[in-house]
């Protein structure tokens, strides 16, 4: 049996091209499952007779039952959006792999919650085995670290922001219990609060062979609370998603403490002005409890320079004595680190990285990715301390899969609430035999194993390397770079005697692509914003259903109020005079993340590039046509 993975076998497809496949497999799911319960004790007589089963009430149950998944399925077909199809081009979705749907189906008829193993003794062992495939993807070492699948990035970050908070203040603790003070003798408060990850690891290791560990630990924020301005502050890219703001409120920590990051025009975080920042608060003294790096912009896709805030944080160690705990949100992006490693799992150096590309056909000629800054923020990304990913965004696999991993796995008993501590022992003292207790060690109680068996699933047939996943995702990105150049290098559309231009806000790190109509003589940027509003809202669920739409895709406005200056320059390169932004001070943009894996054919792409520029037309005419009809009623009133 060939081991070499065919891309378009993964999926169910746009046209469920797969579908003799996929029920075959979704009936053997249920059969099987039904075969378990009827070999459960054979002995046991059935309790539903035939009788029973032919009274008019039962029937009736089963006819209401049919009535009701019959009205589900016409809501469903009336009003959900076809992710699969290469049509869509919006949010962070798109076809799902068919493994994953199954083994959630099959996984879901058993109903397990990974709350505790004797709840899922299956399921929990299958996301531990996801954890360590996560870590392993981040270039983490699997012995020593330790990742959880979460219900989303949203609850991934809130634990980073957890952990962070709790690890801070354990110096403190220690320093105010008698019977471990002597660990932190000579230390000033602001030393404590400046020491580095490690550092604070080790000393609890030092707590639990004294036997005061759980002790000292309810001197922490988890036992007494927080003085959430003694903790310092928090830095965040303006990029960032909202979730950080919830967690700095559901953390007690205060929104106030966030410091946001300037980003530049391709709307990463500005180095030179983090440096600055950084350095700013380090000559006040003031403490840095943690910084953020993004990996996948939600509304750019951008890429964080991770290995010049590992740098950073190594400077202000060497000059300074302080130290600061450092969490990628990688939520979008994090499954592209697959991208860079070989068979073996070992990230890869450049040159040979770009040569396999070009071997394997994963990245072809003419398409530069992944650019440098890009390949050594994937390569920083090993010494974050946490990072969130979603399998559900660029893992393809269906909701709700979120995940969290963490560098050093001692820092979850800075949050568990196991009596001992987290990692237990389930036979001898060998590290392979031990247990996590997964409901008291995560932000979240009950949760589905069925997610656990999708993740774990998808990673046993698409490996987190460039052979697996790689060539999975590495269709989008060519993708978006071809959709990218077609729009930065497209002839105005003409309409009616008026001229429209298509540009794209930047080439994309990844392969989220935004891009603005522009008419051309019309340098109003309200005019602009409002042009761009009403294509995405003729593209999208907001007039009418979506199932019946030739083109769909996503939106967003950068604004002067979350993105600082930033969106001025593409302002400026579409031709907005200063007084223009200052008037209106934010850009509506359109915003199409590319993950289809259907466009990869170059002829194929050409094809559906010529067919969307006459989507296009067809949409801008139908916007004059709309302007048109209201001229003549203002002018009739």
């Amino acid at each position: 049996m060939s081991d070499k993975m065919n891309v378009d076998a993964l999926f169910l497809g746009p046209k469920s091209e797969n579908q003799v496949f996929f029920k075959e497999m979704m009936d053997y799911a249920i059969s099987e499952h039904m075969h378990w319960r009827s070999d459960f004790h054979p002995e046991d007589a059935p309790l539903m007779t035939p009788v029973t089963q032919h009274q008019p009430d039962f029937r009736d149950t089963l006819y209401r039952t049919e009535g009701i998944l019959q009205d589900l399925s016409a809501r469903l077909k009336t009003k959900s959006v076809p992710w699969f199809s290469p049509r869509y081009l919006g949010h962070m979705n798109a076809d799902t792999l068919m493994v994953s749907n199954l083994a959630y189906v099959m996984t879901m008829l058993y109903n397990p919650n990974n709350c505790a193993h004797e709840a899922s003794p299956v399921t929990t062992e299958l996301e531990l085995a996801a954890g360590h495939d996560l870590c392993r993807m981040f270039g983490y070492d699997v012995n020593k670290s330790w990742a959880h699948i979460t219900s989303g990035g949203t609850v991934a970050n809130y634990e980073g922001v957890w952990v962070a908070r709790n690890l801070k203040t354990m110096p403190l603790a220690i320093a105010a219990c008698e019977k471990s003070k002597d660990l932190v003798e000579g230390m000033t408060e602001h030393q404590l609060l400046n020491m580095k990850s490690k550092e604070i690891l080790d000393l609890t290791d030092e707590l639990k062979k004294r036997g005061i560990f759980e002790e000292v630990r309810a001197l922490t924020a988890r036992g007494v609370g927080v003085d959430a301005g003694k903790l310092g502050k928090f830095l965040v890219p303006r990029s960032k998603h909202y979730s950080w703001m919830k967690a700095m409120d559901v953390l007690g920590l205060g929104q106030e403490h966030i410091v946001p990051l300037d980003v530049d025009g391709n709307y990463r975080t500005d180095v030179e002005k983090m440096r600055e920042v950084t350095f700013k608060l380090m000559e006040e003294g003031t403490p840095i409890l943690g910084m953020v790096s993004v990996v996948g912009t939600t509304e750019e896709g951008s890429i964080d320079a991770v290995h010049e805030v590992i740098k950073l944080r190594q400077e202000c160690e060497e000059k300074y004595g302080a130290s600061f705990y450092v969490h990628v949100d990688a939520a979008y992006g994090g499954y592209v680190r697959s991208m860079f490693l070989d068979d073996d799992n070992q990230f890869m150096e450049y040159d040979a990285l770009i040569e396999r590309y070009r071997n394997d056909d994963v990245i072809p000629e003419g398409v530069v990715w992944p650019k440098r800054a890009v390949y050594d923020a994937f390569a920083a990304m090993s010494e974050a301390d946490s990072i969130t990913v979603d399998p559900h965004k660029v893992g393809f696999i269906q909701y709700a899969a979120g995940a969290v991993a963490m560098k050093d796995k001692r820092i979850v008993d800075l949050i568990s609430y196991h009596a001992a501590y987290v990692f237990e022992e389930a036979g001898d003292d060998n590290e392979e035999d031990k247990q996590v207790v997964l409901g008291s060690s995560i932000m979240e109680g009950s949760k589905a194993g069925a997610t656990a068996a999708a993740v774990w699933a998808a990673h046993r047939l698409v490996p987190l390397n460039i052979s697996g996943y790689g060539h999975v995702i590495g269709r989008g990105i060519v993708t978006a770079d071809w959709f990218a150049k077609k729009l930065a290098t497209a002839e105005p559309f003409v309409v009616d005697g008026r001229r429209f231009e298509v540009r794209p806000l930047m080439h994309p790190d990844f392969h989220m692509v935004d891009f603005t109509f522009k008419e051309i003589g019309n340098d109003s940027l309200e005019a602009h914003n409002k042009l761009n509003q009403r294509i995405y809202e003729l593209c999208s669920y907001a007039t009418g259903r979506t199932y019946t739409k030739d083109f769909l895709t996503s939106s967003t406005s950068l604004s002067e109020e979350e993105y600082g200056q930033t969106p001025r320059l593409y302002a400026e390169s579409r031709g907005f005079s200063d007084n223009e932004w200052n008037t209106v001070g934010s850009v509506y943009i359109l915003r199409s993340a590319v993950m289809t894996h259907f466009l990869r054919d170059e002829i194929r792409f050409n094809n559906y590039w010529n067919n969307l520029r006459d989507v296009f037309t067809s949409l801008l005419s139908e916007i004059i046509d709309e302007e048109n009809k209201q001229k003549l009623a203002h002018t009739a009133a």
